[in-house]
């Protein structure tokens, strides 16, 4: 078993990521007194490495971490690396999708993805990156009341239908980004 920092200070977060990484990876928590790191990046990779390089910095050990973005085609992108903070620096994830639908109204193409990047880093600088995808479309109005972010108004292409807040936990980490990028960095790590 791998025991890694988990460089994330969100809760959601790092509950997906401890249920999503099993039993290769175990997660030590990000200790209570390491400040919050400025992801100024402007790639989500760039943010994912910022952040466990922190943890590594603060911890001695091996940190995982990962930015998240979505990725409107209509809006050229948008938001992307900037989703946790689309309406504003102190924003919550209502002020986020409801910005996002204020700019989708009356627009067709909804088609958007999310993209995860997860990352290790160990104290010797090395590395370990992988990227999750999930397409789908941006939802007219928010559905369901699980999962936290975007996920109410984000409907994956493989999801039948349903927002990832419509689904149970396994469902949406089956098929999600941050499922997708995770599992892949258990499978390279398993291959170390």
């Amino acid at each position: 078993m791998i025991e890694v920092v988990c460089a994330s200070a969100n809760p959601d977060k790092v509950a997906e990521i401890e249920q999503i990484l099993g039993d290769l990876v175990r997660l030590v928590p990000r200790p209570d007194g390491v400040p919050d790191v400025v992801e100024d990046a402007d790639t989500l990779l760039g943010n994912a490495r910022l952040k466990a390089a922190a943890l590594v910095a603060a911890t001695g050990l091996p940190a995982v971490a990962d930015d998240t973005g979505l990725e409107v085609d209509a809006l050229d992108g948008a938001p992307g690396v900037f989703s946790a903070r689309y309406a504003g620096d102190e924003c919550s994830y209502a002020d986020n999708r409801a910005k996002l639908l204020r700019e989708l109204a009356g627009v067709d193409r909804r088609s958007a993805r999310f993209r995860t990047v997860a990352i290790v880093v160990w104290p010797d600088g090395r590395e370990l990156a992988v990227e999750g995808v999930c397409g789908g479309v941006v939802a007219e109005d928010e559905r369901g009341e699980q999962g936290f972010g975007y996920d109410s108004v984000f409907v994956p292409d493989d999801g039948g239908g349903l927002s990832f807040a419509e689904m149970s936990g396994d469902a949406k980490h089956a098929i999600s980004h941050r499922g997708r990028a995770l599992r892949s960095l258990v499978s390279e790590l398993a291959r170390r």
